[in-house]
């Protein structure tokens, strides 16, 4: 059975190792939101790097997610003092669960404060494709998807909650926010 691969990526207003409040706050919820992630029914992993692996996202070991990567258009630092993005990579059951814990709870309440943290951007802060059951995502497919998605708009193998595919391919009824729509399909997932 497929399933989704979801990446992240967006570009902080202050580097990580910022000191100030703000920053530490970010980070406080950050772990909050993926421990409840772990616990969330649709969720099935995360790219964590090997325990005990420091610097900067760039040098850590990943494991089979592969090498870091970022979208082409970060221009902002790479070193750990200088990074200023926030990126994750994730796999989870179908598109439901995905949905429900992003809209819902500690997330959903991190996400009305994006701005505080985030700059504002035209480009898209997430993109989903489905993966072979088995399959391991990395951070370049991620990268690849969203940059795919920015340049030329959803399609089976990079899409977004409003323009969804099905595992098959066949585009869904998509998910907005404050709609109350939940994806459907004509196929069962």
């Amino acid at each position: 059975m497929p399933h989704l691969a979801l990446y992240t990526f967006g570009v902080l207003k202050t580097p990580l190792a910022d000191p100030a409040p703000l920053t530490r706050e970010f980070h406080e919820r950050g772990a909050a939101i993926y421990e409840k992630f772990s616990q969330h029914p649709g969720y099935l992993a995360r790219a964590e790097p090997k325990a005990g692996d420091q610097g900067s996202h760039f040098e850590l070991d990943w494991g089979v997610w592969g090498e870091f990567a970022v979208p082409t258009w970060y221009d902002k630092g790479h070193a750990v003092d200088t990074t200023a993005f926030a990126a994750s990579l994730s796999l989870w059951t179908d598109l439901h669960s995905a949905f429900d814990a992003i809209y819902t709870g500690l997330h959903r309440a991190a996400l009305n404060r994006r701005y505080d943290w985030f700059e504002r951007s035209a480009r898209p802060g997430y993109v989903f494709w489905w993966v072979s059951d088995g399959e391991t995502p990395t951070w370049g497919d991620g990268v690849s998807k969203l940059e795919h998605l920015h340049d030329h708009g959803s399609a089976p193998h990079a899409f977004s909650f409003r323009d969804a595919f099905t595992p098959e391919g066949t585009p869904s009824k998509g998910y907005s926010k404050g709609s109350g729509v939940g994806l459907r399909s004509d196929h069962a997932h």
